[in-house]
């Protein structure tokens, strides 16, 4: 008989990731600010995609226009097409080197800050300036040990071993 796999420490993650995004830094730090939801968002739908899918990034997404009092949708459509992406593209995605992935994602967190551009433009917000590109290179370059983290609590969560020791 097989196991069932539980989802809840996956949530926790994904609300936590959406909690780190929020949290109030001082000025000077907040341009550097990983895109902690993406890169979460990207990750979990990369490697569960029977379980996570676009739905769980538009609920993200949700999240975080609740949380930053955006447009609403706004994060929701950005994080639905960076999923849909993601979901489409999966199998191929995930038999890259180390190196492609992370490009890879780096593209997918680009496409994710043009959206979230394209939408302040239409809707009259003033630009974010060079912080939302900050964001994507930071993410870019913190993939490699986000996904090794996350590699470890997936393998936890399969094995049913959560004391995450």
């Amino acid at each position: 008989m097989r196991r069932r796999t539980p989802h809840w420490p996956v949530w926790l993650i994904l609300v936590a990731a959406t909690a780190l995004v929020s949290v109030p830094l001082p000025d000077f730090v907040t341009p550097f600010r990983p895109p902690w939801a993406a890169l979460a968002v990207i990750y979990w739908i990369m490697m569960w995609p029977r379980v996570f899918g676009v739905g769980s990034a538009w609920l993200v997404g949700l999240l975080l226009d609740i949380l930053y009092g955006d447009l609403l949708g706004q994060n929701a459509f950005s994080l639905s097409v960076i999923g849909f992406l993601t979901l489409r593209f999966h199998l191929q995605i995930r038999i890259f080197p180390l190196w492609q992935l992370t490009m890879t994602v780096f593209a997918l967190l680009v496409i994710n800050a043009f959206i979230l551009f394209w939408i302040d433009g239409v809707a009259g917000n003033p630009p974010a300036g060079f912080a939302r590109w900050t964001q994507v290179l930071i993410g870019g370059v913190l993939w490699p040990p986000v996904m090794a983290i996350m590699d470890r609590v997936r393998e936890r969560i399969q094995h049913r071993d959560l004391t995450f020791t």
